[in-house]
């Protein structure tokens, strides 16, 4: 009998609280978790590691989640990863209106377990 490969997803978000929960939640869904608290490695462990979906927050110190997402699309190595911005600076409410623009997908903090789930199960079935 074959194992399910573990879907690959790394997060980045510079706030510990914030990553832990995260990462607590994909690990108990048996995702293949790779955290990181840096912008700029956010674009390398999505170079090294391929991962099927990249969850990012906005607001950032190294690199925003805007500039990680415009290096991840723009290599082709990377172009078609989705991505996930999950940020404070939008609300539950504007969340609605920001959607989805290609392969980028917009939550609000703070967010659902369920939520959370419901998104990522939604884009890796794209």
């Amino acid at each position: 009998m074959s194992e399910e490969i573990k879907k690959k997803i790394l997060v980045a978000d510079d706030e510990a609280s914030t990553l832990t929960y995260l990462c607590r939640i994909l690990e108990r869904e048996n995702y293949e978790v790779i955290p990181t608290t840096r912008g700029k490695e956010a674009v390398e462990l999505t170079l090294s590691h391929h991962p099927d979906l990249v969850i990012l927050d906005i607001v950032m110190p190294d690199l925003d989640g805007g500039e990680v997402a415009a290096l991840i699309s723009n290599n082709p190595h990377t172009a078609g990863t989705p991505i996930i911005f999950l940020t404070g600076i939008l609300t539950k409410d504007e969340e609605s209106y920001a959607g989805t623009t290609g392969k980028r997908h917009v939550l609000a903090k703070p967010v659902t377990r369920e939520r959370l789930l419901e998104m990522i199960i939604k884009v890796l079935s794209e």
